[in-house]
């Protein structure tokens, strides 16, 4: 094999809880993970020249160290003394900067990718615990499906599938630094947190309104007060029939989950006539795992 193809699929949090500032500066989490039908497609080959050679659809991306796809690359051919390089084609789809971890979806699928390329048969357990190294994120995009995250998101356990459903994507014309959002959250006694234990029993029962009734972003306290167009975009969803809407992840990315394609095609387009939001896409929950 001298080459391979593989999908890296974007996630959304169905509910994103943050328990407790650690000691050592990261946050204890608890939400779930849910992949979607959304995805940058990337190309891995095999050079004979030694190295680590990126090129991209989007000219700004960085093609370096500063790239978490150059990092899992790298972190293989240190750890197994690979004397072939890699070249990696990605195609960016999924919204930069956005709360659906774009970046470290990337990084998995080169791990994934390599792995089959090179012919290392590691267990996936062996790369999920390679990619923790790279990002709290990196382990789930390896696991897909719908998941619990705890730790500081990097503890996982699988759920039953969600429901199947339309989900629509919305982000507007910013970014957000999840570290900043982090930095700036202020975990009050008086803070409302997000029902994680009832979101879970509602995806047992198959329940898609029990789990939209119980979805909720903690996050959201730091990043809907700076960017408003957030709780606009979410206020537009819901007005136009979504069961659900939210934040995921840090932002500002929200998406809408529907009970029916009818419904999630007339929002899309309302949603594409507001002009709130810079790319907006209809997709659907992905539950197959790796």
């Amino acid at each position: 094999m001298e080459k391979i193809n593989v999908k890296a699929l974007a996630k959304v949090n169905l509910g994103l809880d943050v328990l407790r500032r650690r000691e050592d500066g990261y946050h204890e989490v608890k939400m779930i993970m849910q992949t979607i039908h959304l995805y940058d497609q990337l190309e891995i080959k095999k050079t004979k020249e030694p190295g680590i050679f990126i090129q991209t659809n989007l000219d700004f991306l960085p093609t370096n160290e500063n790239n978490l796809i150059y990092k899992a690359a790298k972190l293989l051919q240190d750890m197994y003394g690979m004397k072939n390089g890699v070249a990696v084609d990605l195609q960016k789809y999924i919204p930069i900067a956005a709360g659906m971890a774009g970046g470290s979806t990337d990084a998995a699928a080169v791990l994934y990718g390599m792995n089959k390329l090179f012919g290392l048969k590691l267990k996936h357990t062996k790369l999920m615990e390679i990619g923790v190294s790279i990002g709290a994120d990196v382990p789930y995009c390896l696991m897909r499906g719908t998941a619990l995250a705890e730790g500081i998101g990097e503890k996982l356990r699988s759920l039953p599938p969600m429901p199947k459903c339309p989900v629509l994507i919305a982000k507007p014309g910013i970014s957000v630094s999840t570290k900043l959002v982090y930095e700036n959250l202020n975990l009050s006694d008086a803070m409302v947190h997000p029902n994680i234990d009832a979101q879970i029993a509602a995806i047992r029962r198959k329940d898609l309104n029990g789990i939209t009734a119980h979805m909720g972003n903690i996050l959201e306290t730091v990043t809907i007060p700076k960017y408003p167009v957030i709780d606009e975009i979410k206020r537009c969803m819901l007005e136009n029939g979504a069961a659900g809407a939210m934040m995921s992840g840090s932002g500002p990315t929200v998406f809408g989950l529907f009970s029916d394609g009818l419904t999630a095609r007339a929002t899309f387009d309302a949603m594409r006539k507001s002009h709130l939001a810079k790319q907006v896409y209809l997709t659907s929950i992905y539950n197959n795992r790796r």
